[in-house]
């Protein structure tokens, strides 16, 4: 089932046993997935979208199944405004989410980027560069009414989800909702499918280990967080390019090579490699590279939310 970008289109799809997937191509900057699990007389959605245009046009895709199975339960696998600053519009359903991942979503509010891509000059053309197609204006940020630590079981009519804390790792937080009758898993931004993933948080061992939990489930249908609809085989994609991002930047780390020399010299390395260069979203190396550097040595400071953007965009204009 692993696939490519441009081989799956926009909308809510069917995988069977009551599970849906809401999937948003081409899987880049912002266009996330979703999912809808559905019981006797209520559902469960797996996170909203990145602004309150789309996320409104899920729920309407989505009417003629919640009409007689309500959105009870809205899970947001972790704290990227793409998987819940739509949030308000999911009207009366309990809100859960890691106490991590609730935390962390009180610190990256709407207002944020709606400055930065309302901002003049060089720093609001680079975020419009990656975040342009996206309305930030009028978000109130809807925070978890529900926090867990760990595990924790949800019934949502009749079925249960089990909710799986996984982070840090992508971001602080991070959960997947597996659906055990169904052997579907939605994983949040534990996958980039097609893409490349970006590990904020770390460490990459965290991640590692989190597909390794994914393929030990039974599972045939993985949901990613962004891109087409995989299987497990996609999950060990996503596992292979950690372990090679972790050694190769622990290595330059060892050499006492430059964090951001380290980066470039990756994707050049990462450029000429069959597995992952057809990836998008490429320049995220260099957040991939200071993570490790970080997690490494504690004194290591990354730059700032704005210098990183820039060494992507760099890297993606130039590799």
């Amino acid at each position: 089932m692993a696939a490519s970008k441009g081989t799956y289109t926009t909308g809510l799809h069917e995988l069977g046993e009551g599970c849906f997937a809401y999937l948003q191509p081409d899987g880049g900057w912002g266009w996330s997935n979703a999912g809808l699990v559905v019981g006797d007389g209520a559902s469960l959605l797996v996170d909203t979208l990145f602004d309150l245009r789309l996320t409104r046009e899920m729920l309407t895709t989505m009417s003629p199944i919640t009409a007689t199975a309500p959105i009870a339960t809205l899970v947001n696998t972790h704290a990227n405004g793409d998987h819940c600053y739509g949030n308000q519009l999911v009207d009366h359903a309990e809100i859960i989410a890691t106490t991590a991942a609730a935390h962390e979503m009180t610190e990256v509010p709407p207002s944020l980027l709606a400055g930065l891509t309302a901002a003049d000059g060089d720093v609001g053309e680079l975020f419009r560069r990656f975040f342009g197609a996206f309305e930030f204006a009028g978000i109130e940020m809807r925070l978890p009414t529900r926090t867990f630590v760990g595990r924790l079981e949800v019934e949502v009519g009749g079925r249960a989800v089990e909710l799986i804390e996984v982070g840090p790792a992508h971001t602080a937080g991070d959960a997947i909702a597996f659906v055990p009758e169904a052997r579907t898993v939605y994983t949040g931004d534990i996958l980039f499918i097609g893409g490349t993933p970006i590990v904020w948080a770390g460490p990459l061992t965290n991640w590692i280990a989190a597909c390794d939990l994914m393929l030990g489930l039974d599972v045939d249908t993985v949901v990613p967080g962004h891109g087409p609809v995989t299987d497990k085989s996609g999950v060990a994609e996503v596992r292979d390019y950690l372990v090679f991002v972790e050694a190769a930047a622990t290595a330059r780390q060892a050499a006492g090579v430059d964090a951001w020399e380290a980066a470039r010299d990756i994707a050049r390395e990462i450029g000429a490699n069959a597995e992952f260069n057809g990836w998008g979203e490429l320049g995220r190396i260099a957040v991939n590279v200071d993570t490790v550097y970080r997690t490494h040595d504690p004194a290591y400071r990354s730059p700032n939310v704005v210098e990183q953007f820039k060494r992507m965009a760099e890297l993606e204009a130039t590799v």
